[in-house]
């Protein structure tokens, strides 16, 4: 009997060791999925190094002095303006553009009048523009219409940059549920009153920023455009003006619906949209640009995301975007539609409309300064280079090659590396010329490849993605590549 009882016994436990190895197995396998990222991280990746005999020390030429200063930011001159842009009743395309209590035309007096507060209050700096044209789409009936878009420019000092132009831009339209009704209240505090203030208040900045110092090298322009609730009308005929007055765009910044962040823990980071346009094995002039952006501003201020816009929507960065250009668009964190494309009303206790109450004016300020901040060390780099290409292929070394005109100002290029999979730039190297560099026992395989001209004032210019020859491999006669 003693005997069977051990030897039951005996089973139970060799059962319950067996489950208890069991519930350990599935125990470390739910803690793996639970801090496999983390712990993936923390793997040293066991690749070949490139180069073999270690990659040189690149040196680091020192960002520019005299950030600007967040305390600096006017958030009362911002709320302000809003305010009166909100007075307007409707700011639609189709209202009113003689009106100047109801309708567009009260909002485009608005906006010149602060402009030329600014211009008058920092010597004259800025060069005002009320920029009239006509223009139709589908969301004018089909009929051309007029419409007017207002300018600030603050020349460049370059001889040679100051054709290289900036753009800042916000909407001054607004629209209510009906985007054909101009008699219905739209007050567009969020879109896009808070991209105009945005843009007037870089105004701001940077002019005093000229004033104080002389000014920068490339041109700024801070733009408030009509149309962009029509079909982006305005921005598109911004595009063409800048071109019929010689500049040549060298990056447009879009703030569109950037004064919201009502979640909890805010001021958050704003999202800065860029697309990666027709290139393959490279990156478009847009994502080089937001990359910029981030470096500048840091990532802690920057979120940003791949893809040219809001999931089925536009901006008034599209037009520049489409024409190959560096283009961005700045946008709040998490929207909320109640507030969008909104007449006011309430129904079922829910309010709707684009009111002042649902604004962050932290956050909004926050944005304005890293607007101002990417504009004023762009505005103060060399130009970018030209013609970057990649060759190489099937040897130990990338060749990388770049062309420039000459600038006394010029510290040299950066040569940028990264892997194919990440989404920033490392600095490889510095060289003080133009040419072809060799990259020696790295693979042109395993990474992307850009570069930037560097000043001695330390701004970088947009990094310019290497090009590839494009050598599709040898398949069956007939077959399409």
């Amino acid at each position: 009997m003693m005997n069977r009882m051990n030897s039951l016994l005996s089973k139970v436990e060799i059962r319950f060791a067996k489950f208890a190895r069991k519930v350990l197995v599935v125990a470390a396998f739910l803690l793996a999925c639970a801090t496999g990222p983390s712990l993936a991280q923390k793997v040293v990746a066991h690749d070949p190094a490139e180069p073999p005999s270690g990659k040189p020390q690149a040196k680091i030429v020192a960002r520019p002095a005299g950030r600007i200063v967040r305390q600096t930011v006017d958030e009362k001159g911002m709320r302000s303006l809003i305010s009166e842009l909100v007075g307007c009743g409707t700011r639609l395309t189709l209202s009113s553009w003689s009106d100047p209590k109801r309708g567009i035309a009260c909002a485009r007096d608005h906006i010149a009048a602060r402009m030329t507060t600014i211009s008058k209050e920092t010597g004259g700096k800025l060069q005002v523009v009320v920029d009239k044209f006509e223009m139709s789409a589908e969301r004018t009936g089909g009929k051309a219409v007029p419409l007017e878009n207002v300018y600030a420019i603050l020349p460049g000092t370059d001889a040679k940059l100051a054709k290289k132009i900036f753009i800042v831009s916000g909407h001054f339209d607004s629209r209510p549920s009906d985007v054909m009704d101009a008699q219905a209240d739209a007050p567009g505090a969020d879109d896009d009153g808070s991209g105009v203030a945005v843009s007037v208040e870089s105004a701001r900045l940077l002019s005093r920023i000229a004033q104080i110092h002389g000014g920068l090298r490339a041109t700024i322009l801070f733009a408030a455009v009509s149309g962009e609730e029509q079909g982006l009308l305005g921005s598109s005929h911004l595009n063409e003006w800048v071109k019929q007055q010689g500049y040549t765009v060298a990056g447009m910044l879009d703030d569109d619906i950037v004064g919201a962040d009502p979640v909890p823990g805010a001021p958050h980071r704003v999202r800065v949209f860029s697309g990666n346009g027709e290139i393959d094995d490279a990156d478009s002039a847009s994502r080089e640009l937001a990359r910029a952006i981030e470096e500048i501003d840091g990532r802690d201020a920057i979120r940003m995301v791949f893809r040219v816009d809001r999931y089925g929507r536009g901006g008034d960065h599209y037009p520049f975007y489409k024409a190959g250009l560096p283009a961005v668009r700045f946008t709040e964190p998490l929207e909320n539609y109640d507030h969008q494309h909104q007449t006011p009303r309430t129904e079922n206790g829910v309010e709707y409309g684009d009111d002042e109450k649902y604004l962050n004016f932290a956050f909004m300020g926050n944005v304005a300064r890293d607007n101002a901040e990417a504009l004023r060390q762009l505005a103060m780099a060399p130009a970018a280079p030209t013609n970057a290409r990649l060759t190489g292929a099937v040897t130990p070394d990338a060749k990388i090659s770049w062309a420039a005109e000459e600038d006394p100002e010029r510290a040299g290029f950066e040569i940028l590396w990264r892997e194919t999979t990440e989404p920033r730039w490392q600095v490889y190297g510095l060289t003080d010329k133009a040419g072809e560099t060799v990259l020696k026992g790295v693979s042109t395989d395993n990474h992307f490849f850009a570069v930037r001209a560097v000043g001695k004032n330390g701004a970088r210019s947009i990094a310019v993605a290497t090009e590839i020859e494009r050598r599709p491999p040898p398949m069956p006669r007939g077959t399409k590549q």
